[in-house]
C-alpha cells in the first residue's frame, strides 16, 4: 500500500514538531501560531504556518516570522526532502471562534449569527471576559450592545470597501477591556 501523500513524509517535521520548535520564539516576538499544515502531497512539499497577533500581521511581520521559522527549521534534518515554507495570516474569511479572535478584530464589521436564530451585522468593540461589545445601527445613530460569546454561533469579519462611520468606530473603540479613552 502506498503512503498517503497528504501525511508528512518521514523526513519532514510533523505539525506538532513545527509548533514545538517555533511556538516560544513566535510568542517572544508577540505572535501566536494558529495552525500548521505540513503537506507532502505538493511538489515540493509545503509547510504552512498560520500566525496572528494582537496587532495583526503586516508584511514586515510576515517577513520577520518567515526568517525566524526558516532559521529554526533549518536545524531539523529533512534529509533530501525539499519544501516551501509559507508564513501567512488567518485571512478575513476565518470564523471568529475565541475571545482572542474577537479582541483582535476590534473595530471591524462582522456578520454574527446568534443562538436564538437571529443574525446581525455589527462593528466589533472590546471584549469583557465572556462577552463582546458590538455597535449596531439604531435609526440614524448607533447603540452599543453586549453579547455573550456563548450566544454567538457564527461570526465572520466582513470586507469593507468604504471607510467606517466615525461615530460607529469611536463607540467600538470605547468599549470593553483596553478601551481607548
Amino acid at each position: 500500500m502506498a503512503p498517503d501523500p497528504k501525511l508528512p513524509s518521514a523526513d519532514l517535521p510533523s505539525q506538532k514538531q513545527v509548533i514545538e520548535l517555533l511556538d516560544g520564539e513566535f510568542a517572544r516576538a508577540g505572535y501566536e501560531i494558529d495552525d500548521v499544515v505540513v503537506n507532502a502531497a505538493t511538489r515540493p512539499a509545503r509547510i504552512t504556518i498560520v500566525a496572528d497577533g494582537d496587532k495583526g500581521l503586516d508584511l514586515d511581520a510576515v517577513a520577520m516570522l518567515s526568517r525566524l521559522a526558516s532559521g529554526l527549521l533549518d536545524t531539523v534534518d529533512t534529509g533530501d526532502t525539499p519544501y516551501v515554507l509559507e508564513v501567512t495570516s488567518p485571512g478575513v474569511d476565518r470564523p471568529l471562534t475565541t475571545e482572542k479572535h474577537f479582541r483582535r478584530a476590534r473595530g471591524r464589521k462582522a456578520e454574527l449569527s446568534l443562538a436564538d436564530g437571529s443574525s446581525l451585522t455589527a462593528r466589533l468593540g472590546g471584549t469583557d471576559g465572556d462577552q463582546v461589545n458590538v455597535v449596531v445601527a439604531q435609526g440614524k445613530d448607533f447603540a452599543v450592545r453586549q453579547i455573550p460569546l456563548r450566544e454567538i454561533t457564527k461570526a465572520v469579519v466582513q470586507v469593507e470597501f468604504s471607510p467606517p462611520n466615525r461615530r460607529e468606530l469611536e463607540l467600538a473603540e470605547q468599549t470593553g477591556k483596553g478601551a481607548r479613552a
